[in-house]
């Protein structure tokens, strides 16, 4: 009997090419590879990723998982056809959301959405991932490579990603000792990292320039380049200041929502973290923005993270021992502010003085 149909129809007319998903998983092997740790083999291929708690490590482990996506930040790599890097924006912005709970990075799975898979840049994106899994330390166990015709535009795509971390139970993070005066260090970002892009869009739309453009605050980059510096990854740094020092009683990662929407998170309700804004070294992209986007203080304090990626919490009288352990793992760190009684209002985060814009 012929396998030929009524209509000759095959799913490759239909816009989805099997091939090509094939070819990419192959490109993407040694990549995942590059991942493993243990617990973990680095190996794909399966109907799901397997990890191995005792091996690493681990003896009373609480679990804690974390979901995120790039936003529109992947919008600009898609028109600045520059695919190297978002993947790195999608590991940080989950991984650096399990270490503020105290919690190792322990594996990572990818979602890959586009309308026509292009294995070269599947395979660059995935790179990418793979690069920030072997920064904070977690194996790429899966994922899924989604080809949807119809759903995306041509060259369109988007990102998910999902990771899982674990803390021996009783270490946890925000701790329950955080009492009016201990200290608040920042820990410098490395850029708008992957929140408020749809405001950069906007902004970039009113300025008239075009992704190739030179940065206006970047020498030597062009603006699509100097805007997808990916998100940074502070797991491995945090997690040692945490092992040696003891003394981190809370961490929060500035994302969506900026210093009011994130710091109070971690705070007890009598709390308030009372921030130094001239003590923030504000990056040029920042004054950049607000300048061209005549955006005032406090919408760039709730959109942006304005050159602070995360923030510890310690005692006064260990800042100094944090700070160094910090410093020697290659973080920026600054006195940013302090905690101190919560007033009628309920405001979780007060300021002093004035945004460098």
């Amino acid at each position: 009997m012929s396998e030929q149909g009524k209509n000759g129809l095959t799913y490759s007319d239909a816009g989805v090419d099997i091939d090509a998903g094939n070819l990419m998983v192959e490109k993407i092997k040694p990549a995942v590879r590059s991942t493993r740790r243990p617990g973990a083999d680095g190996e794909i291929g399966g109907f799901g990723g397997l990890f191995d708690l005792k091996a690493a490590g681990f003896t009373d482990p609480v679990l804690v998982a974390a979901n995120d996506g790039v936003g529109t930040k992947l919008k600009i790599a898609i028109d600045a056809d520059y695919h190297d890097t978002v993947g790195i924006d999608l590991v940080a912005m989950c991984v650096n959301d399990l270490v503020v709970q105290g919690a190792e990075p322990l594996f990572f799975l990818d979602y890959f959405a586009t309308g026509k898979l292009n294995p070269d840049q599947g395979a660059a994106i995935v790179t990418g991932i793979a690069a920030g899994c072997r920064e904070s330390g977690c194996a790429l166990i899966g994922g899924e490579t989604a080809e949807m015709p119809g759903m995306y535009s041509d060259g369109d795509y988007d990102l998910a990603g999902f990771a899982v971390g674990a803390a021996e139970r009783g270490q946890l993070l925000p701790k329950g000792d955080i009492a009016e005066g201990d200290v608040i260090l920042g820990l410098s970002s490395s850029g708008v990292h992957s929140n408020g892009f749809s405001l950069v869009r906007k902004i970039i739309e009113l300025s008239g320039l075009g992704w190739d453009a030179p940065a206006p605050f970047a020498d030597g980059k062009k603006l699509g380049e100097a805007l997808l510096t990916p998100t940074r990854i502070y797991v491995k740094p945090l997690l040692k200041a945490i092992r040696e020092t003891g003394a981190l009683k809370a961490l929060a990662h500035i994302t969506g929502g900026g210093f009011p929407e994130n710091i109070p998170r971690v705070l007890p309700k009598h709390l308030a973290a009372e921030i130094d804004l001239d003590a923030i070294k504000v990056p040029a992209v920042f004054s950049w923005l607000a300048k061209t986007g005549g955006v005032v203080q406090s919408e760039m304090l709730r959109t942006f993270n304005c050159g602070v990626g995360m923030i510890v919490v310690v005692a006064a009288e260990n800042a100094q021992q944090v700070t160094d352990a910090l410093t020697a793992e290659g973080e920026t760190v600054f006195a940013l502010g302090r905690m101190v009684a919560r007033a009628d209002d309920g405001h979780g985060t007060i300021y002093k003085g004035t945004l460098g814009l």
